[in-house]
């Protein structure tokens, strides 16, 4: 019925223009917590796919558009209207607030969406009548864009769950910092530190927008999900009537982005030859066998052995789409990487 029942903001062109949207309490806000990684997911599709630049890093963003499939980037383009910061709650139809939500039960709860449900779902975002052209494919075929678009949100997943996976330091961090501020009564000095994107004014938070709305949250409570997304991505949602949530960048995931040095390169080579273990370090997040043999400097033929070999071990993965075939680093391999940086 109103258009507070959406996502936003994931507009184009929000840190080049002055519109806030403004986020009003009616008290002290009560802050809770939820690792919910679907709005990683999220973040990742509007900014590898829809073209919504939030400052995830190139190498990433071309990995990720790469493993999804043609369905998949039909379904996300939606999100790369210019001058649109909403988006129907269909693109998360399991909110955080009452948990922890996985990217499996998101995908699974888009393919139980009824196509009539997602129709409504535009009506009630984008009020009666025809929606908006970039939503008018999904109005007219909903059934192919709840495929398409959890298709694109399984594969996104597969690619950058060994990323997530890793960051549970960093995850863990932040559930201590939220849990010491509610203890200390200061939400307003971490509220406004969340991200470049969100200030803390006088009646409550003010959120770079493209689109200016005001927005009376009373006295709803706030669920933080930090996310490992570019440094200027946030996403709102105002829809659920006891909690607002709020998706942002958790602190120090820069540093995941950065391909890390070989941990305990001497023991790891030991363990399974210096080609190797540079190969393991290398895939920090999947490559074709082209981009791999050129960011090594070796021989695609040699290349192919040594593959075989780690293969054979189960430390990595193959996977043929189309002409290339893509290279990632097993859950194994990653405990095995783990454990030399220890």
């Amino acid at each position: 019925m109103s258009s507070l029942s959406t996502v936003l903001p994931v507009g184009a062109q929000v840190t080049r223009t002055n519109v806030w949207s403004e986020l009003r309490f009616g008290s002290t806000p009560r802050l809770h917590i939820s690792i919910s990684p679907n709005l990683t997911a999220l973040a990742m599709i509007a900014d590898a796919l829809a073209g919504r630049r939030r400052g995830l890093p190139e190498l990433w963003r071309r990995a990720i558009s790469s493993r999804v499939g043609p369905a998949g980037h039909d379904a996300v383009r939606p999100l790369a209207a210019p001058g649109y910061s909403i988006a129907p709650d269909s693109l998360v139809p399991h909110s955080p607030v009452d948990g922890d939500i996985s990217v499996p039960t998101q995908v699974s709860a888009l393919h139980d969406i009824p196509p009539d449900a997602l129709i409504k779902d535009l009506e009630e975002t984008f009020g009666p009548g025809t929606p908006p052209a970039h939503w008018r494919s999904a109005a007219e075929r909903p059934t192919r864009w709840l495929r398409g678009y959890a298709s694109a949100l399984a594969d996104v997943w597969n690619t950058t769950e060994p990323l997530w996976q890793r960051a549970r330091p960093l995850l863990d961090r932040e559930i201590q910092r939220v849990g010491v501020t509610n203890v200390r009564g200061g939400p307003e000095l971490l509220l406004g530190a969340l991200s470049g994107r969100i200030m803390y004014g006088e009646r409550g938070l003010l959120i770079s927008d493209v689109e200016a709305t005001t927005h009376e949250l009373g006295d709803r409570k706030i669920v933080l999900v930090p996310m490992l997304a570019g440094k200027d991505a946030v996403i709102v949602s105002l829809d659920h009537p006891d909690a607002v949530w709020i998706a942002y960048p958790v602190p120090g995931a820069d540093s995941l982005w950065r391909k890390p040095v070989a941990p305990a390169v001497d023991e790891l080579t030991a363990l399974v030859g210096p080609v190797r273990a540079d190969l393991l370090c290398a895939l920090d997040q999947p490559m074709t066998m082209s981009m791999l043999a050129t960011d090594m400097k070796i021989a695609p033929s040699g290349l192919t052995y040594h593959c075989d070999r780690l293969r054979a071990g189960r430390l990595i993965t193959r996977e043929r789409r189309g002409r290339e075939v893509w290279i990632a680093r097993t859950h194994r391999a990653e405990e095995l990487l783990e454990l030399f940086r220890r």
